[in-house]
Formats: C-alpha cells, sequence, structure tokens
C-alpha cells in the first residue's frame, strides 16, 4: 500500500527528530509497480513490488553526507541518519550549500489515479493477448513491455518545509517486425488515467509502421525536408534551459561576455516551450527543483527565449531568482497547426520520420546532436508517401532545426511518454535536416 500523508509526515517528523547536524532534508517515497513483458508473440515474464524508500542529507559546519534505507522501522530511521551524519563529518565542505527551505505554499497537482497502478493482472493479460493476437493476424512478430504504477512522496527540511504529492503512471511500448527483417514498426503512449489509455492503439501504429516500412528503397544521405512524427520529436528534443551552463558560455544560450540570449527570437515565432504542473493531460509535480514550487514557466515563448533555470545556488551566486520548473515538457503552437496528413500533403519532396533512438550529444554549444533513424522512415513526393526509405545517421542542431525559417509547421501536441518522463509534442515538419550517411538498422 502507498503511504498516505499521515505516514508520510510522521515519518519525516521522526527522521528529523534523529538529526543532531545544523541542516537536514529528509524525502520518503513509496511505490506500487507492476509489469508484464512479451516477445515473440508470446508473453515472457510478470511481475510486481512494493516498496517504500526513505533518504537523508545533511550538512554539519557546511559538510554535506547522505544515506538512504528502504527500511522505516525506527532503529532503521536512527541507524540511516546517523550514517548520513557519520559521512559529513568526513566529507568536504560542500560549496554550495544552502540552507533548506523554510515553510513553503504547494499548489496541489492531479497525477493520480488509484485504478492506474491497480490495473487487475487478468485485466492487462487478457489485453496484452489480444495485442498478440493482433500481430499473428498481421503476419509480423510483436514485442512489447507493459507497466503500471503508483508513487506517494513526500520530503521535508529541518527549517520547517513539508510536501506531500502522489502520481500514477501506465505505460506500454510495442515494436512490430515482418518475419523478413525488413520492416519494423513502434509506438509508444503513456497516461495517468488508465480510463484514458488505449493499448489497442498503440498496437496497431506498431504494426501498420511494420508492413509500411518493409523492402525499403535506398537513398542517398543530404538535406532533407522532414516531418517528425511526435513520437520522434520526443526521441530528439534535448535542449537544456540552464542558466548556469549558459553564462559559463557551455551551451547554446551563451552569449560572449558571460551573458544569455535571453530575449532573442532563435525560434521560429509561432513556437511556444512551456511547462505546466497542472495541464490536464500532462500533471506533474507541485515541487519544482530543489522544493521550490512550481509554476507555469515559458521557457520560449512566441520564439523568443524567455527563461533559463537558475537553481538555489546560482540564482544566490547572481542575484536572482531561482526558477520555479521545469516539472514537464509542452511544446505547442502559438497559431494555426497542421495536422499530419496536411504536412504531407504540401510537401513537395521529403521523408517522413517515425523514430530515432541512439541519440548522443556532439556539441552542447550548437545543440548539435547524431543519432539514427528507426522503425520506419518513408520517402515523400507530390505531396503523398511513395515508399519505404533505409535509415540514415543524422548530425543535426536542435536549435537549427527550430529557427525561424526552417520549422514550417507544427501540429497538435500528443502525450509521448520518455525516458525522461511524459511530454506533450507535436508534430513538426523541418525546412532542412541533416543526414550524414545511410544506416543498416532497421
Amino acid at each position: 500500500m502507498l503511504l498516505n500523508e499521515k505516514e508520510a509526515r510522521s515519518i519525516c517528523e521522526k527522521l528529523l527528530g534523529y538529526v543532531k547536524a545544523d541542516d537536514a532534508v529528509v524525502r520518503i517515497g513509496s511505490e506500487e509497480y507492476s509489469h508484464l513483458r512479451f516477445a515473440a508473440n508470446a508473453m515472457t515474464t510478470s511481475g510486481q513490488r512494493e516498496d517504500t524508500e526513505v533518504g537523508v542529507t545533511v550538512w554539519i559546519d557546511k559538510k554535506r553526507g547522505a544515506a538512504s534505507t528502504n527500511e522505516i522501522d525506527d532503529a532503521s530511521l536512527r541507524a540511516v541518519v546517523e550514517q548520513a551524519e557519520a559521512l559529513a563529518r568526513v566529507s568536504p565542505v560542500d560549496r554550495e550549500y544552502l540552507p533548506s527551505l523554510k515553510s513553503q505554499i504547494y499548489k496541489p497537482t492531479a497525477g493520480f489515479v488509484a485504478a492506474t497502478m491497480n490495473i487487475p493482472t487478468a485485466g492487462r493479460a487478457k489485453t496484452i493477448g489480444e495485442i498478440i493476437a493482433l500481430c499473428e493476424r498481421s503476419k509480423v512478430v510483436g514485442a512489447g513491455f507493459h507497466q503500471a504504477r503508483g508513487e506517494a512522496s513526500a520530503s521535508a527540511t529541518k527549517n520547517g518545509n513539508f510536501n506531500f504529492e502522489r502520481a500514477s503512471n501506465v505505460s506500454l511500448s510495442v515494436t512490430a517486425r515482418t518475419p523478413d527483417g525488413t520492416g519494423s514498426g513502434y509506438f509508444q503512449r503513456d497516461h495517468f488515467d488508465a480510463a484514458q489509455f488505449d493499448p489497442l492503439r498503440i498496437a496497431r501504429e506498431s504494426i501498420q509502421k511494420s508492413l509500411g516500412s518493409r523492402q525499403p528503397r535506398q537513398l542517398d544521405p543530404g538535406v532533407y525536408t522532414v516531418i517528425l512524427e511526435p513520437q520522434a520529436v520526443g526521441d530528439l528534443f534535448n535542449l537544456g534551459f540552464d542558466a548556469r551552463s549558459a553564462e559559463e558560455g557551455r551551451s547554446s544560450f551563451s552569449a560572449p561576455g558571460g551573458k544569455t540570449r535571453i530575449g532573442e527570437k532563435l525560434f521560429a515565432e509561432q513556437l511556444h516551450i512551456y511547462s505546466d504542473p497542472w495541464h490536464p493531460q500532462l500533471p506533474a509535480s507541485s515541487s519544482a527543483q530543489a522544493g521550490i514550487p512550481a509554476q507555469k514557466i515559458y521557457m520560449v515563448k512566441n520564439g523568443v527565449l524567455e527563461t533559463l533555470v537558475y537553481s538555489r545556488f546560482w540564482a544566490e551566486q547572481k542575484g536572482k531568482q531561482p526558477t520555479p520548473g521545469p516539472v514537464n515538457l509542452i511544446i505547442e503552437s502559438a497559431g494555426p497547426t497542421q495536422s499530419l496528413e496536411e504536412m504531407i500533403k504540401t510537401t513537395e519532396r521529403g521523408l517522413l520520420v517515425s523514430h530515432f533512438w541512439y541519440i548522443r550529444s556532439v556539441d552542447p554549444r550548437t545543440a548539435l546532436f547524431t543519432g539514427l533513424t528507426r522503425d520506419g522512415v518513408w520517402l515523400i513526393e507530390s505531396g503523398k508517401i511513395q515508399h519505404p526509405a533505409n535509415n540514415f545517421r543524422f548530425n543535426q542542431s536542435i536549435l537549427q532545426m527550430l529557427a525561424p525559417g526552417n520549422l514550417l509547421a507544427i501540429g497538435k501536441p500528443e502525450r509521448i511518454g520518455t525516458g525522461d518522463g511524459a511530454s506533450l509534442l507535436p508534430a513538426l515538419k523541418v525546412k532542412e535536416f541533416n543526414f550524414t550517411s545511410k544506416s543498416e538498422a532497421v
């Protein structure tokens, strides 16, 4: 069972009661998690876990120590505090130490639905069985991972702050491949509310991409107009809005003399990039970095860089206020949107990309990344998809990709689950995208 607020508060108070250090932050998290994995059109593993973990960070003479445990009896709680304090005594001074937060006010978000973490095993197996049957009827080989979890977490400081929140999530990824090995499709989605989650749609999309990408024709690398499906946008998007790296000259938002590019129109005018903890389709944590109460903030508005993220320490160094976020990622158009079909119809020649993988940073100062396409690339000519194409390696600056004149169209955002959490992301049509070589990936 997940901890409720009263139980979490009681454990936090016990931990702080054992603290003899000058300052402390304590955290507790409880989780209920279950999964079902399938491969080669057969279920393979199913599992469930329940866990509670406690973390303690203390400072003695500004020296930091931290320890954790997943035992919450009184003796274990006392021991984990003592361990953290023992480590602090032998540690170097924490040069970025700031006193822990005093009492804050947090506005709750609505990202928890109990039914999402309590999906019955039989019901889940029935759903995956239907997906496997659909794969078999379509003559593809399916594999996937279904997960459901609920989390309850709390944090407290020696200076009087306390926050408690709960979250839930269900997700499914499906990869479908043709038996001849030439076609592959991938699709993934998640939601905090299982009632709004459609696993069969995920399977159908994956199967369709697999069948449609069989026996690709060979195209040369080069600069192409590209339509990126929302999944591909989620795979690729990795712009760090960190103020410190910008002011230290280490990011694409750096300007000469230790300045930043805040206020410049670096992006297409129709582009918004923001974080909103209370978005109805993407509720997020009420607590931003370092426990600061979250707020809705725009990093980019109408193409203009508006906000960089100041940590508590860096804000103190620069005489600024720390940034209350971001806690999620939303990309949307400030004006009209285009459907994927409309983007295709208005493309004389280009590529439709479904998915990227193995992405690595090349140069953070230009937001340059490299990686590979995967699970479906299609050639578009005269407003129609003509045939599947081979995969490519790309080298592309995200800043240039989203620049004025290069970002041609933005779709309606969809909730996309990524490794870093959920986001609301649209399809994007880009005038010029750099593919540098062919890839044998499928």
